[in-house]
């Protein structure tokens, strides 16, 4: 698999990752009026595999999906339900643009564990991408003092899981093909979910099938495209991207639920693409020239 460093093709996969996520956040959001969040991740898992095997076919079966890290990935994507499970639980708790920009407290955790852990580079222009990134995320919030609502604790517990879980998937693909990856995330997810889900069953109505088919295409295709990204590009590049699914996400809120679009989200959403546009400012090549 092409493993070329390129920060242009890591942006054009986040592309798709940003597009497909916005719609699960939506879609999520809809069909948890109606079903159990075990029930979502369940019909996910099994919807979204049945979705991924005609890909597995066409690279040559499930030969593909053989790897010596069975370990590596049970780890990985039990962490990865548990934080999706607070994520979908934490949007029928708190507004939606919320959840997104408490989720982006990601990129810190992501970052550390990956300079710690895989060994990647934290230079001046990634700090001020992430801190960029996340001043923009407290504008729009703007959080209010008070009480904390459980639903802003459950999406900062998932926010730390799902830095793990991205460290983890950028540590698997210096070995593993992009599909072996998504076999063993709904495979793991869903044997995960089965148990739960069929205990509290309710059968969905029909306009709710519609949703849990969106949520599985998307939600795995988003994976799918986040993988790809991290063949072409750090950690610490291809996260602080995501910041940009923050005005994405207000701008949704506002066209679909009335939710307020005011300066704030403005001036933040410039922020982040400030962040954005700095992290993908190309290498200095000094550095390698002192070393000769």
């Amino acid at each position: 698999m092409d493993r070329t460093p390129s920060k242009t093709r890591a942006a054009l996969w986040m592309s798709g990752w940003l597009a497909l996520m916005l719609i699960v956040a939506v879609a999520g959001r809809e069909a948890t009026r109606e079903v159990n969040v075990f029930q979502l991740m369940a019909v996910r898992g099994v919807l979204g595999f049945m979705m991924l095997y005609p890909l597995i076919h066409m690279n040559g079966g499930f030969a593909i999906v053989k790897t010596a890290r069975v370990h590596v990935h049970i780890a990985r994507n039990l962490i990865h339900f548990c934080a999706q499970l607070g994520w979908f639980y934490a949007l029928t708790l708190i507004p939606i643009g919320q959840v997104v920009a408490i989720e982006f407290t990601m990129p810190i955790w992501t970052a550390i564990l990956a300079a710690s852990f895989l060994g990647e580079r934290m230079t001046s222009w990634k700090i001020i991408a992430i801190v960029l990134g996340l001043v923009g995320v407290l504008v729009i919030v703007r959080p209010a003092t008070g009480a904390i609502n459980p639903g802003q604790l459950i999406a900062l517990a998932a926010a730390v899981g799902f830095g793990v879980s991205v460290a983890v998937v950028k540590s698997l693909t210096r070995t593993e093909q992009t599909l072996t990856i998504m076999f063993w995330m709904l495979v793991v997810q869903s044997l995960a979910s089965i148990g739960p889900a069929l205990y509290v069953w309710t059968w969905p109505p029909l306009s709710t099938w519609g949703w849990l088919t969106v949520i599985a295409f998307c939600g795995t295709f988003s994976h799918y495209c986040m993988a790809r990204a991290l063949l072409h590009a750090d950690a610490t590049v291809v996260i602080p991207m995501d910041f940009i699914r923050v005005p994405l996400t207000a701008i949704a809120g506002w066209l679909i639920y009335a939710e307020r679009l005011d300066a704030y989200t403005v001036l933040g959403a410039a922020m982040i693409l400030a962040g954005n546009l700095l992290n993908l400012k190309p290498a200095s090549a000094k550095a390698p020239a002192r070393a000769r």
